[in-house]
């Protein structure tokens, strides 16, 4: 998987360094208007690239305020449970969902005002809504046929993408004769084929089956790497944010939580939600040199010298489990646990305790035999100082 990720981080290098050049070249947008007379939205400020947006959103009880900046040439992720608000601000993007208050700026330009077909953007809807009477090739000349261009440009442009898509021989097929992963091809030609400054992919990859899931992802990657503009992936689904995008940005209840690297988050976890999503026992608590005592009650000895509130980290794969109190084990951290429920988790059995410290622990199938382990059993818990990760809140 490094080389991959190593070719599409290159690829974005270096449509980030054509679009500087670009800027600082003075070239204007294309759609905007040689007289000034611009609609909103249409001309770009070559030193102000990219998207720039507060999105605030009231409806009933429900508030969205978040802000995106995101640079051309990257994928930027927006993560969280359901009902945070990552549809909501996707649909707020594309002009489909009023801002009750906020901007959004694209390239320079003012959005907010500007209807969803008069804005540079494309959008990559979850079930793709291709229209079911048209070809794959008429579906992706849809949108250059909205902007006037002629018929025959239009499916010319189409007939490109599909081809560049991997799917010339499919292109006079209804999306009734389409798998799932080429009718989710057609749906991201269909978005790029009009040339946007803005692709939304709203969990694009949700209505596949795990094994195609597998291949389209590997694609997608592969395309969103060569795109040149802003994209802005919604998923729920970890793997997806981390194999796609640049950056995340985590929602929880309409807020930012937390934002940045895959890898910086994946490491730092800042919120129960995001730990459990990255497969980590997260805490929260005060520390002092090696000791953490822990919002929760008991303390935690870590390798890392720290003072003031921290998070303490350790994957459940690093807690071994004992049924008796154990002797000379070198772990300096024991807790007495209760097993609370017991789930399969691929070729491991995940234990969820509470008691001592509430945690996660992942071991085989014959180990959890062995130690008899069903809910209600009492067990020991260890973790040894050099499997934790201390860091300042």
């Amino acid at each position: 998987m490094t080389e991959p990720q190593e070719t599409a981080a290159d690829a974005r290098s270096v449509h980030r360094e054509r679009r500087a050049r670009t800027a600082a070249e003075g070239e204007l947008d294309p759609r905007a208007d040689p007289a000034g007379n611009d609609e909103p939205g249409m001309r770009a400020d070559p030193s102000a690239g990219g998207l720039d947006a507060h999105l605030v959103v009231e409806r009933g009880g429900f508030r969205l305020d978040v802000a995106l900046r995101v640079a051309p040439g990257e994928v930027v992720a927006l993560l969280g449970p359901n009902g945070a608000g990552k549809t909501t601000a996707l649909r707020a993007l594309a002009g489909l969902t009023p801002l009750t208050e906020g901007r959004i700026r694209l390239d320079g330009g003012a959005l907010e005002g500007t209807p969803p077909e008069s804005r540079p953007v494309g959008v990559v809807f979850q079930d793709y809504l291709l229209f079911p009477h048209l070809s794959a090739l008429d579906n992706v000349a849809f949108g250059p046929r909205c902007q006037g261009e002629t018929k025959a440009a239009a499916r010319a442009r189409a007939a490109e993408w599909l081809d560049r898509l991997g799917l010339a021989a499919h292109a006079g097929a209804k999306p009734r004769r389409l798998s799932g992963g080429q009718a989710q091809r057609v749906a991201l030609a269909r978005a790029l084929a009009t040339d946007p400054r803005l692709l939304l992919l709203d969990e694009p990859l949700a209505a596949l089956d795990a094994r195609t899931r597998l291949e389209v992802r590997s694609r997608l990657r592969r395309h969103l790497a060569e795109f040149e503009a802003v994209a802005v992936l919604v998923t729920h689904d970890p793997l997806d944010a981390m194999v796609l995008a640049d950056r995340l940005v985590v929602v929880e209840h309409g807020r930012v939580v937390q934002e940045g690297a895959p890898s910086d988050i994946a490491r730092h976890p800042r919120t129960d939600y995001i730990a459990r999503l990255v497969g980590l026992n997260l805490y929260r608590g005060e520390a002092d040199g090696h000791t953490v005592r822990l919002d929760a009650g008991p303390a935690v000895t870590t390798t890392e010298v720290l003072s003031g509130p921290v998070f303490v980290a350790f994957p459940p794969s690093a807690v071994t489990l004992y049924r008796d109190r154990p002797t000379g084990t070198s772990a300096r951290n024991l807790w007495h646990c209760e097993v609370a429920g017991l789930e399969t988790h691929g070729d491991q059995i995940r234990a969820d305790l509470t008691g001592g410290l509430p945690l996660a622990a992942d071991l085989t199938t014959v180990a959890a035999a062995e130690l008899d382990l069903h809910p209600g059993a009492r067990v020991w818990a260890a973790v040894k100082a050099a499997q934790t990760h201390a860091y300042p809140v």
